[in-house]
């Protein structure tokens, strides 16, 4: 399958797996990209620009194929050197980079000056058609329905994908509540030229994190999310477990006087990374998106590749066509 995505990332199959806080190591990237997507290392779950390089450095052992960085431009309780993050991705000549949360801006000309590919993560039309001004080289679009943050406006990809397409010229990934082939051909008739998936990669048997969490995944519901931090508009979708749900009993409780630090010590990252690490599903929060309802195994990520295209393709070439047909 070919869409300005693939030819754009060098890749076969126009599916990305998004950056995901202590997931986006390089055995889970190297898997997606030996598959034929795009795999993407996470670059603050490197404690230093230095680990980023060595993490870098692991995946090129592991997979000869194109890869990615996510930089996440969020508030962080520690300042975040990001102009050295920024200096080690180009160095080690990585031609891709997921942005999210803040603005690129400020590395848009590095980024460009370096050859460096830029889609950045949106969650509104205004955010998609700002990224394009400042020279990103496509956009991924996230509805409501994404793991990690939706924004603020609660538009779901049924909306949000046709009308970003209607307005923008660079690329569009559809993001957010994907997981199978038959959503794949709704983004692709929605506008979108290629899907991002997060909480999907994560149930795979490279994913590095417990099988406690894949198997939680796999169990779960669509219903089994909780939002956090809407409060401090700041929403975050996640898992939900009893942290989550003592977070969201605190919010209610606290209602305008709600502050950060009335859940600063339970929301820690420390305490997520426990989570994933070492399967105690409830000891820390740990993102998921509503997509987990149709999660229903743990496939290599080359089955899962392989099932999404195929699945894909099947609904547009039978299901679509049978449709014109009768």
């Amino acid at each position: 399958m070919k869409t300005r995505i693939t030819e754009m990332l060098g890749i076969e199959y126009p599916i990305v797996q998004g950056g995901m806080q202590n997931v986006g190591y390089a055995e889970l990237a190297s898997a997606v990209s030996n598959a034929g997507a795009l795999g993407i290392i996470t670059g603050l779950t490197q404690p230093t620009p230095e680990d980023l390089d060595k993490e870098i450095r692991r995946c090129k052992e592991m997979t000869d194929k194109p890869f990615g960085v996510n930089l996440t431009l969020l508030p962080t309780i520690k300042p975040v050197p990001y102009e050295e993050y920024v200096r080690v991705i180009i160095e080690a000549g990585i031609k891709v980079v997921e942005t999210a949360g803040r603005s690129p801006e400020p590395f848009m000309a590095q980024f460009n000056e370096n050859g460096v590919s830029v889609i950045h993560k949106c969650t509104s039309v205004r955010h998609a058609l700002k990224a394009q001004k400042l020279g990103c080289s496509a956009v991924s679009v996230d509805g409501f329905e994404c793991a990690g943050h939706p924004g603020e406006d609660d538009v779901p990809n049924l909306v949000l994908l046709p009308a970003a397409a209607k307005v923008l010229d660079i690329p569009m990934i559809a993001s957010g509540g994907i997981g199978t082939g038959t959503q794949m051909a709704a983004c692709l008739a929605l506008g979108a030229e290629g899907i991002n998936m997060g909480t999907r990669f994560m149930a795979t048997k490279e994913a590095p994190i417990h099988e406690n969490i894949k198997k939680a995944i796999v169990e779960a519901s669509e219903l089994d999310t909780a939002l956090v931090y809407r409060p401090l508009r700041n929403t975050a979708r996640v898992y939900k477990n009893k942290v989550a749900e003592k977070v969201n009993e605190i919010e209610r409780e606290a209602g305008k006087d709600m502050k950060f630090e009335l859940i600063r010590d339970m929301v820690a990252g420390t305490r997520g990374k426990v989570s994933l690490t070492e399967g105690d599903v409830d000891y820390g929060i740990w993102t998921s998106g509503m997509v987990q309802g149709l999660i229903h195994n743990i496939p290599s990520c080359d089955e899962l590749v392989q099932e999404i295209m195929s699945e894909c393709t099947e609904t547009i070439r039978n299901r679509l066509n049978n449709l014109l047909a009768g």
